[in-house]
């Protein structure tokens, strides 16, 4: 297609997996991007930590003067794919005040940064786009910001993090525990060198603050968002879970509540929790990623796909830088930031929940009656108890394992229910405390 359009110059920062492909894309398909955006899509340079010829593009494209690249007149769109927080959030500044328009893969810095870099776009009057931010490939944030933007987002839950839903199927489907599992995961290349971000829950914490941001017209951050990770969730957990029909999956869940004098908050947490079989989340397995969401007149919708990759993310990052180029070509703009709500964060103590409680205990009358009585103390209410005996390596009984699962009872109450079981003399240890999602009891 022949357009008169003047070129969109993009400046791609960071040349990893993900920048890598963006700039094959941009490169093997300029044709067709041109006839999309209505002007040709012109790689004007590719900032990279170490300038070698051995990258296999043009020598001349690559440099490492960040500031230098994304300052030139001829670029109107940088595309930052560097991680992590710094030096990416002073590389988009920069671009932003100088009135670039900018896409960011980047969860983290757009995790604790929202404000200030949306705050520097709408100065400029340009766009600032982050949908592979969460999610890879699978379209969230665009459908939040646009197709839902008449609606009443009430929750937004789903499995963000593939590395650590990785691991969980495995142990899962294998029976394997969680050090095995993750070193096949490494093994596999799922997991980094250093999984804390992932197993900590810090990725995805920080994919549930944007996405808690978005949805209800609220800034939150990834310190309003509260975290466990998976590193405690052990083999017999899972077979305490398909007992009672469900599997276990890290969650991310964002919520609008209502408190009972009618204020309105946001919840934003992360932890794994114990997911029927018959919801739809407990079928999404390996490093695929799944996010439902739920609105008042929607109703639930699913988005489920790759999570991670250098392509399915670059796809996420072609669609913004699609629609950024579009934008600069017919004198438009994209969503700008919503946050006129401004809804209190609920702490994670008053958040209802129910759980599922796991805990070894001698081997004798009046046990399960004084576990019970401090779950009534606390006005706890159970919904199933389940009691197996324990044996040693010589087949000789040695305890007994209960394991207790709740109705909705507040993170509060279920604290201190736990705390006074630790301290009864028939309780010999606390093995797992989980909360259970997905139902409506």
């Amino acid at each position: 297609m022949v357009t008169d359009e003047k070129p969109i110059g993009v400046a791609v920062l960071g040349f990893g997996n993900v920048g890598s492909q963006v700039v094959r894309i941009i490169e093997e398909s300029a044709q067709d991007l041109a006839a999309r955006i209505g002007a040709p899509l012109v790689l004007r340079g590719i900032g990279v930590r170490r300038v070698a010829d051995d990258r296999g593009v043009p020598i001349d494209l690559l440099t490492d003067d960040i500031e230098a690249l994304v300052s030139r007149d001829d670029v109107d769109i940088v595309v930052e794919l560097m991680g992590p927080v710094e030096p990416a959030r002073k590389a988009i500044l920069s671009a932003l005040e100088k009135g670039k328009s900018v896409v960011t893969a980047n969860k983290a810095l757009m995790a604790v940064s929202t404000g200030e870099l949306a705050q520097a776009a709408e100065n400029a009057h340009v766009d600032l786009y982050f949908e592979a931010a969460v999610a890879g490939a699978i379209p969230v944030i665009r459908p939040l910001t646009q197709s839902l933007a008449g609606d009443t987002v009430i929750r937004v839950a789903g499995i963000v993090n593939g590395t650590t839903n990785y691991i969980l199927s495995e142990m899962d489907s294998t029976g394997a525990d969680y050090s095995s599992a993750l070193a096949d995961a490494s093994a596999l290349g799922y997991a980094e060198a250093d999984p804390t971000a992932d197993v900590e829950g810090y990725d995805a914490a920080a994919k549930a603050a944007i996405l808690a941001s978005i949805a209800f017209h609220t800034r939150v951050t990834a310190d309003d968002v509260y975290r466990e990770g998976i590193t405690k969730v052990s083999s017999a957990d899972f077979a305490s879970a398909r007992a009672l029909g469900c599997t276990i999956k890290l969650l991310a869940i964002c919520e609008r509540l209502t408190t009972d004098e009618g204020q309105q908050r946001v919840s934003a947490r992360v932890y794994p929790a114990l997911v029927p079989l018959s919801h739809p989340l407990a079928s999404v397995n390996g490093a695929f990623n799944a996010v439902v969401v739920e609105a008042e007149a929607a109703g639930r919708l699913m988005f489920y796909g790759q999570g991670a990759g250098g392509a399915p993310t670059a796809s996420a990052v072609m669609g913004d830088l699609v629609m950024a180029a579009r934008n600069r070509v017919q004198g438009g703009r994209g969503p700008r930031e919503s946050k006129y709500a401004k809804l209190p964060i609920s702490p994670i103590g008053f958040i209802p929940t129910r759980y599922y409680v796991s805990m070894n205990v001698a081997d004798r009358p009046g046990v399960l009656s004084s576990v019970a009585a401090e779950f009534g103390k606390r006005e706890v209410s159970i919904a199933e108890v389940r009691q197996e005996g324990m044996v040693d390596e010589g087949g000789q009984r040695c305890g007994a394992r209960i394991v207790v699962v709740t109705h909705q009872a507040t993170d509060a109450a279920l604290s201190e229910t736990v705390e006074a079981l630790a301290d009864l003399d028939v309780v010999e240890g606390i093995n797992s405390v989980l909360r259970l999602e997905g139902t409506s009891e």
